[in-house]
């Protein structure tokens, strides 16, 4: 139990990055429209961000400072500010996202138009984030987002194949849908995996808890248990679907599609399930985004920052907080549908990956914060070939949704 609680931080970390709305939706449509064609792209995404997240809490835990807050000293203002108003501008669309996908969430319950639900939500996070303690927050919504299991019980409940499953996933194609749809699918997918703000949030999710050298194996143990599980919880939604709606050539345009095999799987039981764990999964990622983008101006600028720390001694953080909460309601108001505002997001996402991955690398290296406990050898060559694939996922990101009409 004692690294079950020691791992909530990766759990809710990882809600952010394998299972928030984006993930529900790319990987319900991988599913879908592939099979378990893209089954190799979580695994990808489960070890690149292990690599990463474990060097963002080694650089919290010894340090004792935030990557971003380094990233400004390592690189620089300028440079570091191109890199903070492109997270801020990706980490506030996807935060409109999330709170899009609780409304959706209360709209499957309910029955009641999501854009009735999108200020209920957003106030509801805004009033966790200015009042609930960090580590509570961070155990209620990281073990409240395991209710996502119900997609694993209903791929053991239906009648699956198996053997037609690894088959798909050991030799994955395209299905009659074309190459380049494939890859846009998989650019997608690999970007919900990897999102841009997940390693700044663990990052000062480690700082807000106090993390220092001694609590290097508790670090460790939040990654190697949170991101996995993350992973696992992905690869289930897409595995159903795989199952349920990909013999059919269903192409899923929306939340209640997604939870259709939990639903035969379990009936309305099964419907009320499936939309409370949407709902604990996509309110746990904009609690996550919305703390991340105050983070990262916060850490910026030098302000006072941190959950931990009362609005009055840090007004500019907390404004921030507010600021980009009410954005992401502004988006939404535009009525612009949540699941297409996921899809351009993670286009957004996928090209914003370099400006994360490559500064955390260049930090992780540097003996002025870390000592002797900087990156291994095999640990740069694992971080120096997956940052080769997010350059590659970046630059074929905009090309790929031109070409393909965003995978239509």
């Amino acid at each position: 139990m004692r690294k079950l609680l020691a791992a909530t931080l990766g759990v809710l970390s990882a809600i952010g990055g394998f299972v928030d709305i984006g993930d529900l939706v790319a990987a319900g449509q991988a599913g879908a429209r592939f099979g378990m064609g893209h089954a190799w792209v979580l695994l990808l995404g489960v070890v690149g961000i292990c690599a990463y997240a474990e060097m963002a809490g080694r650089i919290a835990a010894v340090s004792g400072r935030a990557v971003f807050d380094l990233i400004r000293e390592r690189l620089g203002p300028r440079l570091a500010l191109f890199n903070l108003v492109a997270s801020y501008l990706v980490t506030v669309l996807t935060l409109a996202a999330e709170l899009g996908g609780v409304a959706l969430a209360l709209q499957l319950l309910s029955r009641v138009s999501y854009l009735l639900w999108v200020p209920v939500a957003a106030f509801a996070v805004w009033l966790v984030l200015w009042r609930m303690r960090f580590q509570l927050m961070e155990r209620v919504f990281g073990l409240t987002g395991l209710t996502l299991f119900v997609f694993a019980v209903a791929l053991f409940w239906l009648p699956t194949d198996w053997g037609a499953l690894a088959r798909g996933a050991l030799q994955p194609g395209a299905a009659g849908q074309g190459w380049a749809v494939y890859w846009f699918v998989a650019v997608a997918l690999f970007a919900s995996t990897v999102s841009p703000y997940e390693v700044f949030f663990f990052s000062s999710g480690g700082v807000e808890e106090s993390w220092t050298a001694a609590d290097l194996a508790d670090a460790r143990s939040s990654v190697l248990i949170g991101f996995p599980v993350g992973g696992l919880l992905a690869l289930s939604v897409l595995a159903t679907s795989a199952v349920v709606s990909h013999p059919t050539g269903v192409t899923l345009s929306s939340l209640d599609q997604v939870a259709l095999p939990v639903v035969i799987a379990f009936g309305g039981v099964g419907l009320v399930i499936a939309a409370l764990a949407f709902f604990a999964v996509t309110f746990g990622a904009a609690l996550e985004t919305g703390l991340s983008a105050a983070y990262t101006a916060a850490q910026y600028f030098g302000w006072q920052w941190g959950k931990r720390v009362s609005p009055r001694d840090a007004a500019r953080f907390h404004s921030v907080l507010l600021v980009s909460v009410l954005l992401g309601v502004l988006v939404l108001g535009t009525t612009v549908d949540p699941v297409r505002l996921t899809e351009y997001m993670l286009v957004a996402s996928a090209v914003a990956l370099p400006l994360t991955y490559l500064p955390i690398l260049i930090v992780a290296n540097d003996r002025t914060y870390l000592g002797d406990r900087v990156n291994g050898p095999a640990l740069n060559l694992l971080g120096a070939v997956f940052l080769v694939v997010i350059v590659a996922a970046s630059l074929a990101a905009i090309p790929l949704a031109v070409t393909t009409g965003m995978g239509r």
